[in-house]
């Protein structure tokens, strides 16, 4: 029962106890009893709804138990300290998962192909690429400097796993743009093909486009990513090839 209604049961007791008091009063006087016995009759019977009026306080105070607290002290509900730090241990330590892209670290020679229309011959050209483990082996961070379509290009790339939902993640930028592409996908049972989903910017048709992103690993010293993007038609060709070979 909250305090506000206890406080108000106490003053309602009370201002009744006067009315009745003095009722009781006006009787007794009827009947000749002095005004000493009838003040202290009405005292008493204030003394007694005050004491009752306490006595419910304490009754509804102690029915307001507070709710148990979980393991460790932590709310009901939640879990403890011990769980939230094992949660989050899980999530953020590199494991198996992140060893399968070791095969993409290193230095490595490009020679790219691609296609702005799959009727035609594919634009080619070669660069390089650069990479290297980030965040303590969280990330593979790459970098790749080359031409595309006559201009000079460079791109910054990020691929990992996300332990929390179990799938590969990855990040694209490059000079040819000003936004991220975002993906995520799964590997193969082998471990060595990698498939990626990403939705993109299509700035022709002026809408957002799903792309299909593969990455082969061929051997220690060799990886292939090919991409796969929708056409006017809504068709998927491919649209891009890059051959990765590791710099001796």
């Amino acid at each position: 029962m909250p305090l506000a209604l206890v406080g108000s049961a106490i003053a309602s007791g009370i201002m009744n106890a006067l009315a009745g008091g003095g009722t009781f009063c006006r009787m007794r006087r009827d009947v000749n009893v002095t005004k000493q016995e009838g003040t202290m009759m009405k005292h008493r019977l204030l003394i007694s709804v005050v004491t009752m009026a306490l006595a419910g306080t304490a009754i509804c105070l102690a029915d307001e138990k507070p709710k148990p607290a979980s393991k460790a002290g932590a709310p009901a509900g939640m879990p403890s300290q011990e769980e939230m730090t094992k949660a989050w241990m899980a999530a953020g330590t590199p494991g198996e998962a992140h060893k399968k892209l070791e095969p993409m670290v290193g230095s490595f020679t490009v020679a790219t192909k691609m296609w702005m229309d799959s009727a035609k011959p594919p634009e080619e050209s070669t660069g390089t690429a650069e990479s290297k483990w980030a965040l303590g082996g969280r990330f593979v961070e790459e970098r790749v400097e080359g031409t595309a379509m006559g201009q000079p290009f460079t791109g910054v790339g990020y691929t990992g796993y996300d332990n929390y939902k179990k799938k590969y993640v990855g990040t694209w930028m490059d000079s040819m743009g000003t936004m991220i592409m975002n993906s995520a996908g799964e590997a193969d049972a082998s471990g060595k093909k990698f498939t990626f989903w990403s939705t993109i910017d299509d700035v022709i048709m002026k809408k957002a486009a799903k792309v299909k992103g593969v990455m082969t690993v061929v051997d220690d010293d060799h990886h292939t990513y090919e991409m796969w993007s929708p056409a006017p038609d809504g068709k998927m060709f491919k649209s891009l090839e890059v051959q990765y070979t590791r710099k001796k």
